[in-house]
């Protein structure tokens, strides 16, 4: 009996030895933190010896060109997380040699869209995913005598707002976050006009038309008169608002459920702003991007079986609704928004059949797009170029490395 323990016990070491670990390296905090590390405990009890998904907070990288087996990340954050600019593994390629479901159909059609490649299939899993919105900071509107159930719903309505801040004290009106995506790429797709253009020669990107330009110049000006401070191209605003020295921001969606639980002020959440003079423009036709799971390459079968295993898990609809109730991120599938407290317009946004103009792909091209719209753009609030010529000038250097 004791020699069968012994050998039972060896056994056990030796599964334990071996069992597959993948590093999934991620740069959460707070709230969506806690849930991601609930759901992969979970998912390692469920494996039972077949291997585990290990987290690893990118503070906490020695070496980051190391490459962990998973990333959750934006593409926008690639150098930080690895100090290049990896090619990934395509997702429903891995998910098809586990012979794991992954059919981009599952997704909301924008959700799918955000992640597909040219042939609509997904290149990653669109796991913490948001909608630009507009946060405003509802005592500051009450200190400056504004409706703090009012939010402004056009550029003009925002910058006739920013001047009352202004007026009551607030030296920073207005701020945002993710520059490009939400003041060039949703401000194409709120007034009809193509983010990518098809001609003889193929596509080009098209950031630099006429509304384009106008909102530059008039974010230009209120840089001037500082209504509007820029603090860099990521996510820099976010502390910013958060801290109360900024009492607008336009950002991410769900920063809402990452604010402190100790938060001095009441947040206001509204639509980003649109300019209702510009013909066929929409307001909610804003364009979900954010974190997605990437696969990393040149890793073992096993671990990519344990990685497939662990994609289907996040998919499955009693996830989802878990992981969207705990932390504000999109729904991936309609399955999940039910009973997650999605609101019925976020529903019906994600579920808008795909526009009949390409929108830029994840993929190098737009991290480079953005890194040179964030560049040129730079210049125009140093006031080394005008609108036009910078914009003009990031899509000649854009195009030029597509």
């Amino acid at each position: 009996m004791l020699r069968i323990a012994i050998t039972l016990l060896v056994a056990l070491a030796s599964l334990t030895a071996t069992a597959q670990e993948v590093l999934l390296r991620h740069a959460l905090s707070g709230k969506p933190l806690d849930a991601l590390a609930t759901l992969v405990v979970r998912f390692n009890d469920e494996q039972k010896g077949r291997g585990r998904i290990v987290l690893q907070d990118l503070d906490s990288v020695a070496d980051r060109q190391q490459l962990p087996g998973l990333a959750l990340l934006n593409d926008d954050d690639a150098w930080a997380f690895f100090e290049t600019r990896p090619r990934y593994k395509h997702m429903a390629d891995v998910m098809k040699q586990e012979k794991q479901p992954f059919d981009a159909g599952r997704f909301y059609p924008q959700v799918a869209d955000a992640v597909g490649d040219m042939f609509g299939r997904p290149q990653a899993l669109p796991l913490a995913l948001a909608l630009p919105v507009l946060f405003y900071n509802k005592a500051a509107f009450a200190k400056a005598g504004l409706d703090p159930e009012l939010p402004p719903a056009t550029w003009w309505e925002v910058q006739q707002v920013a001047g009352k801040l202004f007026d009551a004290g607030y030296r920073c009106p207005l701020t945002t976050s993710r520059f490009a995506w939400v003041h060039l790429e949703n401000l194409a797709t709120q007034h009809s006009e193509p983010a990518l253009l098809r001609g003889a020669k193929g596509e080009r990107f098209a950031f630099n038309n006429l509304v384009e330009v106008k909102h530059i110049a008039l974010l230009a000006s209120w840089y001037k008169s500082s209504y509007f401070k820029y603090f860099g191209p990521g996510r820099e605003g976010d502390a910013k608002f958060i801290s109360g020295e900024c009492a607008m921001l336009t950002g991410e969606s769900a920063l809402i459920g990452q604010l402190p639980d100790d938060l001095r002020f009441a947040v206001g959440v509204a639509d980003l702003p649109y300019y209702e003079d510009v013909y066929g423009a929409r307001r909610n036709n804003v364009i979900p991007d954010g974190a997605t799971l990437r696969a990393l390459p040149g890793k073992k079968s096993d671990e990519y079986k344990l990685m497939a295993r662990f994609v289907a898990f996040m998919l499955r609809p009693e996830v989802q609704r878990e992981w969207v109730r705990q932390t504000g991120f999109l729904p991936m599938t309609p399955g999940a928004a039910e009973g997650a407290n999605v609101a019925e317009a976020v529903r019906t946004r994600l579920a808008a059949p795909r526009q009949s103009y390409p929108r830029t792909r994840l993929d190098f091209g737009r991290q480079r797009v953005r890194e040179i719209l964030g560049e040129e753009i730079d210049l125009v609030w140093k006031n080394v170029k005008p609108a036009k010529e910078a914009l003009d000038d990031a899509m000649r250097r854009a195009n030029a490395v597509r």
